[in-house]
Formats: C-alpha cells, structure tokens, sequence
C-alpha cells in the first residue's frame, strides 16, 4: 500500500513562522475559530467523559480553553511546537479553570503510552512532515477506546491561489494538502479503527489579494520554499494580482476552502506501541499541579 507524500515542509522554517505569527494570530483566524467549533461540535458522538485530553496543536489555546469549559473535572494538555504560541495561551487561562501547556511535537509526543483519552487537533495536521508519524504517535499515547478528532484542510483549499501562482511561477508557493481518503489510509496503518472522515467545502472572500496575502502572513499560513522569488520580486506582485483578478466576482476574491474533518478510535486491545529511543517520556501526573 502506498504512503503518503507529505508537502515539503522543513520544521524548523514551519515553527519560526508560527512563532513570529504568534502575536498576530488571534485578530485573523476567523478560518481557524470557524474550524475549531465544527469540530467541538463533532464531539458530541462521542458519550464517554473523558479524564485527560490533549490539544494537539494547541495555537494561542482557544481550543484547550474550550475544552476545559466543557470538561471541567478533565485535565487538558495544550501542546504546541511554537513556543511564543504557547506564551499566547496564557492569555486563556483562568483560576478556575486553568490547562497545562507543553511545548511537543506532534511526531514525537512527549506523553506516556495508553496516557490519554481524547486526542483534539485542530487545523494542525497540514503543518506535520509526515501525517503517518502524527497517526502513529497519536495511537501511541490514546487509552484503548480513546477518540482521535481532528480538522484539517484537503487538496482544494486555496485553488484560487494556486492556480493564480502557477501563471507567475513553476514553483511551488502553495502548500499541497492531503486528500482525504490518503488521511483515512494513513489511520488505519497507524493501528486507528473506525475512521470517519467527511469534508465541509466553503468559500471566504477578501477585497482584495493583499487583505488575503495579509490574512495567510498573520496566521503563519505562508509556503516558500528557499532561493524562490516571493512577492518582493520586481513584477511578481503585480503578475500574482493579475492572475488572480480573473476569479473576481461580485467585486470579491473567493479563496476555496476544502475542510476535512476526521474521527477515529483506539481499539480496545490495540497494539503495542513502538518505543522512541532518545526521547523523553512525561508522566501525565507529573504535570498535574504544575501549571506553566
């Protein structure tokens, strides 16, 4: 069976740009607070309560937020790469209902085997080098008949954009995104049963080219691979807004938005799970009463 080909991502380029876009995040991830409560509200399948959920890809920590409004007595754990992302979810927290924020990788999560109940990650999986390692990971760490919910963006999403780039240049400027029936693949090799996943295709429009280029920069959403012109270029701006401009309608840009959302389950007798040499396993009762 054929695994998938992840985009080109270097990690250490994905968590500088989402570091720097920590600040900004918040005033311009309408599409991220759209995504997260599609998805909260997904969780209403699942009747079990859980004890310790983890927020895979936590951002500035709306979801984990969230999350504990909704399971108070649950202990959540928000884990993000990006360190100043995760000094932004403290603006989330509270006395009375305070998260442990953890700084992790969703490839190689710093969590004991069997240590959790519910997995919830949102608008995350895109950014991973390799989805199969993620799936891996997050089976890993799941309690048997634990729950994997996720959203993330499938081969349509930004159409608009990339079809405007190719005009201007061979390269790739947009990242590619993985089809949902590779994601359903993906899960079950990784030992996760069960998977249902469904996509929620919908359009957001911007005045302009630079309202969106502006949108994507302030959340971290750029792709550039290295040596590549970007828009400060002399003339790739203005061929780029040109390009585009032929998809204007109703005197707006649309900007294609193809959002896949996924639930699948640890079995109750699941595999054993593969050890990680090198790596530092964190007890989940060690993080209890340690509130970073």
């Amino acid at each position: 069976m054929n695994r998938i080909s992840p985009p080109w991502l270097d990690a250490r380029f994905v968590r500088r740009r989402f570091d720097r876009a920590a600040a900004t995040f918040d005033t311009a991830a309408i599409l991220h607070r759209e995504l997260l409560e599609r998805l909260l509200s997904r969780l209403d399948v699942i009747s079990s309560k859980p004890s310790v959920i983890l927020d895979l890809g936590s951002g500035t920590g709306h979801g984990s937020k969230a999350l504990k409004k909704r399971f108070p007595k649950a202990q959540v754990i928000a884990m993000d790469f990006a360190p100043a992302m995760l000094h932004a979810s403290r603006k989330q927290q509270s006395w009375l209902r305070p998260f442990d924020r953890v700084c992790g990788d969703a490839q190689t999560l710093p969590l004991k085997a069997q240590s959790v109940d519910w997995v919830v990650s949102n608008a995350m999986l895109h950014c991973c080098e390799q989805p199969d390692a993620v799936f891996a990971e997050v089976q890993r760490i799941l309690k048997p008949g634990g729950a994997f919910s996720f959203s993330t963006f499938g081969p349509d999403t930004l159409r608009e954009l990339r079809t405007a780039w190719r005009e201007v240049d061979t390269a790739p400027h947009v990242q590619p995104f993985i089809d949902m029936h590779d994601l359903g693949d993906a899960l079950v090799r990784s030992g996760l049963a069960d998977p249902v996943l469904d996509v929620e295709p919908f359009t957001l429009t911007y005045p302009t080219l630079n309202a969106l280029l502006a949108e994507l920069k302030s959340t971290g959403a750029t792709y550039l691979p290295p040596t590549r012109p970007g828009l400060g270029h002399r003339g790739i701006h203005a061929a780029l807004s040109g390009a585009y401009e032929r998809f204007r309608a109703q005197n707006v840009l649309p900007v294609s938005i193809e959002a896949v959302f996924g639930l699948a389950w640890q079995p109750l007798n699941p595999r054993a799970p593969s050890s990680h040499s090198g790596e530092t396993r964190i007890p989940i009762d060690a993080l209890r009463g340690s509130r970073r």
